[in-house]
């Protein structure tokens, strides 16, 4: 297989919008990066599926980021990253995929009260990453483990702030914050949308973790590590897919960070896992290469 030039995108894909939280750091810190961002808007969320749909759906996702020749792939999305990103690595070898790792050792090194709360999704819980971060960086340090049903939803639905996503987010962070945590760490990419919301109910001695920007400090470290940094002063071109309606992602990216994505529509074909993996899944009207 040949090696993607330095010049070639970066792919980065979510079940929604929420990975754009992550696709605006990489902008910001990468400004001579191309990227193509997949949302896979027909399945979200992805917290509450079953772990053989998750691998499934990423699966096809990594084959058609890998076919429109990008270089290096972020998987900006946790509970993807929980449950599939050691089987994207075994399916796909040789490319550069990268996952989200629950921020949990920054968030021991910051705390004072010795117990930190962690905000994700179920899925993304009884991954095997979540508990293998957990158990290399906790240590002494007690981590509470908080469910956020339906917050991915909100934001999804184009709802961070009001009345009712400061009510939900109460019903989160009270346990957490009963329980002793002066650090919280954003396990779910969709979370950082409603950042200042959770630092205002919280309180100023709470510190909340983002762990976009370090992903895409991490990144950036691969892409030079392995002689794949773009070229700088070249055009530089940022797509869009999404299995959703191209009209109502575009509506969402404006919305919540101020860009005018142009998303392409990509359908599955078929809709759902199949009893036999062996065949590759196909998305119809997959994306010309960069």
């Amino acid at each position: 297989m040949t090696a993607p030039a330095a010049a070639a995108p970066i792919g980065i894909f979510d079940s929604g919008v929420g990975g754009l939280s992550v696709w605006r750091q990489i902008v910001r810190q990468l400004p001579d990066e191309s990227t193509l961002y997949f949302a896979d808007r027909a399945h979200v969320p992805y917290g509450s599926r079953h772990s053989r749909e998750i691998r499934f759906y990423s699966e096809a996702i990594c084959a058609c980021l890998v076919e429109a020749g990008c270089k290096a792939i972020v998987v900006a999305c946790n509970t993807a990253s929980a449950v599939a990103l050691h089987h994207l690595r075994e399916r796909f070898p040789g490319h550069l995929i990268l996952g989200l790792e629950p921020a949990v050792k920054p968030a021991v090194a910051l705390t004072r009260s010795g117990v930190v709360g962690v905000m994700a999704t179920p899925a993304t819980f009884q991954g095997q990453l979540y508990r293998a971060t957990v158990g290399r960086h906790a240590g002494e340090v007690t981590v509470v483990e908080q469910v956020c049903l339906g917050l991915a939803d909100l934001v999804e639905a184009g709802i961070p702030e009001g009345a009712d996503t400061d009510a939900l987010l109460r019903s989160f962070l009270e346990p957490m914050l009963a329980a002793g945590a002066d650090t919280i760490v954003l396990g779910c990419t969709h979370y950082p949308f409603v950042i200042d919301a959770i630092r205002r109910l919280a309180g100023p001695e709470v510190t909340v973790i983002d762990p976009a920007p370090a992903v895409a400090r991490h990144l950036g470290c691969l892409l030079k590590r392995h002689d794949l940094e773009a070229p700088a002063g070249r055009g530089v071109e940022h797509r869009f897919l999404t299995t959703g309606q191209a009209a109502c992602f575009d509506r969402d990216a404006s919305h919540l960070i101020g860009i005018d994505a142009a998303s392409q529509a990509v359908p599955w074909r078929p809709d759902t896992p199949r009893d036999s993996e062996a065949e590759p899944l196909r998305l119809q009207s997959p994306p010309q290469p960069f």
